[in-house]
């Protein structure tokens, strides 16, 4: 079907940008300003639709409030600006009629907010200025969308994003600029998004497709999304204080060959709705091809939904498809299951399996907490599973697993030691010393593990996020 696109445009005045704010008037109809973007504003509310491709830039101000009607876009060649402080919701609805921002291959956005002033993605239904909407109500929107020009580890190296009609040619994402910058996203809240777009294809929370190392995101919050939290396709973007909570399926996923770092991730699990802490993929076609997954990630500190909630995806995390990764000085607590390592072999191709990827060295669990996790065996932690599919013996799975028992003993990690941390309070008050440091420069080193400094009530969540704002 055939959709209207927003053209975000602005124009050069004597060799200078200009940049503009939509629409000053406030009436009732259908506008065109002179930089052809379709919006209505009514008292001080803007409703925008997309017309499609266009160049130049503008400003979403905090004065207003910004309604997406259906997915507007972000072409190649637009810088979007939020300032801080901005509303921005979504209608509702589904399929066709569903609303997003999406952030196009070769456009901007840059949405800064301050933990004084952050800037809200939320559904039109929240009455964000009284009762906000509780945590329960998810899919009411769709969600932020960013694609980049990074490469990908499927063929052909450029794909269609998630989330988006296939038929739409500005959701592909892909390419060979490994520092690809798609601009900044800086406090910014994203909450009760993840509608459906047909066949139980929900849109994440924060969908990142391919987005290079030049892009800046920190400090984001994804609350009660239906689908997946965080979800990276590839690409090399670093994230850090990620705060993922009460979303419908895992916390963060990713896929294609993602590579990029993350430092300070939560993931705080709503007990009722919950799948995996974390998804984690390496590759789609074909499974073997390079770039490896192998994202780094330090401080983390994942609550899981209770060892009695099973759900069916009851994972801490799984790695399969032959993902790789690294998990660092993190504070694992509350899961019905461990780490599972897929294994493939035997009929199947056993380079593409992830076992195989931590054989090799591209996949390592070291110096982290774990804490009511299943029984608390280390047997059960960390290990080798194959899929129901699979053609492998189990004397090869019982083999896998003794490597993976000789690696745990060897790895520094803690088991079955209460580091006071909840959905309430993540705050550790037991003893979460002993962080590994690290030689790159982008992390920051740090005494303790998990995302949070042990005794600071006032931590980098408070006040700014809706999970922790008082």
């Amino acid at each position: 079907m055939k959709r209207n696109y927003i053209k975000l445009f602005s124009a050069m005045l004597l060799g200078l940008a200009v940049t503009f704010t939509a629409c000053d008037n406030d009436d009732d109809d259908d506008k065109k300003d002179n930089f052809n973007t379709s919006y209505t504003e009514v008292d001080g509310v803007v409703t925008i639709k997309d017309l499609g491709e266009g160049t130049g830039t503008i400003t979403w101000s905090a004065d207003k409030t910004w309604v997406l009607d259906g997915l507007v876009f972000v072409n190649s060649g637009q810088t979007l600006t939020i300032e801080p402080g901005t509303l921005v919701k979504g209608k509702p609805g589904q399929e066709e009629d569903a609303s997003a921002l999406i952030v196009a291959r070769g456009g901007r956005i840059y949405a800064e907010g301050t933990a004084a002033k952050p800037i809200v993605f939320t559904a039109e239904a929240d009455n964000y200025e009284g009762t906000s909407l509780t945590n329960d109500k998810r899919g009411l929107w769709g969600g932020l969308i960013v694609l980049g020009a990074a490469k990908l580890n499927s063929t052909p190296g450029e794909t269609a994003i998630e989330g988006i009609p296939t038929t739409e040619p500005r959701g592909l994402y892909g390419g060979t600029n490994d520092t690809d910058n798609s601009g900044i996203i800086k406090y910014v809240s994203i909450r009760h998004g993840g509608t459906d777009i047909g066949e139980g294809n929900e849109i994440n929370g924060l969908t990142l497709g391919g987005v290079g190392s030049g892009t800046t995101i920190e400090y984001v919050e994804v609350l009660a999304n239906k689908d997946d939290g965080v979800e990276f396709f590839g690409g090399t973007v670093n994230t850090r204080y990620v705060l993922v909570s009460n979303c419908g399926d895992d916390s963060y996923d990713y896929d294609e060959g993602f590579r990029g770092k993350g430092q300070f991730w939560v993931a705080i699990q709503d007990p009722a709705a919950a799948n995996r802490g974390g998804e984690h993929d390496g590759g789609t076609n074909p499974e073997d091809r390079e770039p490896y997954a192998k994202p780094e990630i330090r401080n983390a500190t994942f609550i899981g939904k209770g060892t009695a909630n099973a759900l069916g995806e009851d994972d801490l995390i799984i790695f399969r498809d032959n993902a790789g990764g690294f998990y660092y000085n993190s504070i694992f607590v509350g899961f019905p299951k461990g780490i599972n390592i897929e294994i493939l072999g035997d009929g199947d191709n056993y380079s593409q399996c992830s076992y195989k990827q931590m054989v090799d060295g591209n996949l390592k669990i070291e110096n982290n907490l774990f804490y009511g996790i299943a029984d608390n065996s280390a047997a059960k932690l960390l290990y080798v599973k194959k899929e129901s599919k699979s053609t492998i013996s189990d004397a090869t799975v019982a083999t896998a697993n003794s490597w993976v028992a000789t690696y745990w003993a060897s790895a520094n990690n803690v088991n079955d030691v209460d580091p006071g941390v909840s959905a309430a309070n993540p705050v550790p008050t037991g003893n979460v010393s002993g962080a590994a440091q690290s030689t790159d420069s982008w992390f920051m080193n740090v005494a303790y593990k998990g995302a949070f400094e042990p005794g600071v009530a006032n931590h980098w969540a408070k006040g700014w996020t809706r999970t922790f704002a008082n």
